[in-house]
């Protein structure tokens, strides 16, 4: 079972970030690699997230955990042109009190479905988590 792990550390007060990915739906106005993002069905926990890249691939993935409080979230991947399955990921931001910025970080557990496949599947997650992690560096340099 690969795990996938990015961090970054952000020049923005944590509540700050956090505002700005929050929003389950919110992708496209963070994220370089996602055009559109729709929910199916509410903006809870639960609620799914239907979304396409920029590249015309869809995923479809659901929320399991929202937390203001500690600043996370936790999703799983219902479906995705990758080779995996059993995909969760946590998406959390921590406060860094001495600067007052948010060190974040993003990660996920999963199987792969093709073994041949592992390498390139664990290298797009990276891919996906480094690009969004600067994607947010960016907006709040």
């Amino acid at each position: 079972m690969p795990k996938v792990y990015e961090s970054a550390v952000i020049t923005a007060p944590r509540p700050q970030v956090w505002e700005k990915i929050r929003d389950f739906n919110a992708l496209p106005a963070w994220h370089p690699a996602i055009a559109s993002s729709e929910l199916e069905n509410g903006d809870c926990v639960g609620c799914v997230r239907h979304f396409f890249l920029q590249d015309g691939a869809e995923l479809r993935e659901c929320l399991l955990t929202l937390s203001d409080l500690d600043c996370t979230c936790v999703y799983s991947i219902l479906e995705s042109p990758m080779a995996l399955k059993n995909y969760v990921a946590t998406l959390r931001l921590y406060e860094i009190t001495a600067t007052n910025q948010t060190f974040a970080e993003w990660f996920a557990y999963f199987d792969v479905t093709d073994l041949s496949a592992e390498e390139d599947t664990v290298n797009t997650v990276h891919g996906v988590f480094k690009s969004g992690l600067e994607s947010l560096v960016k907006f709040f340099a």
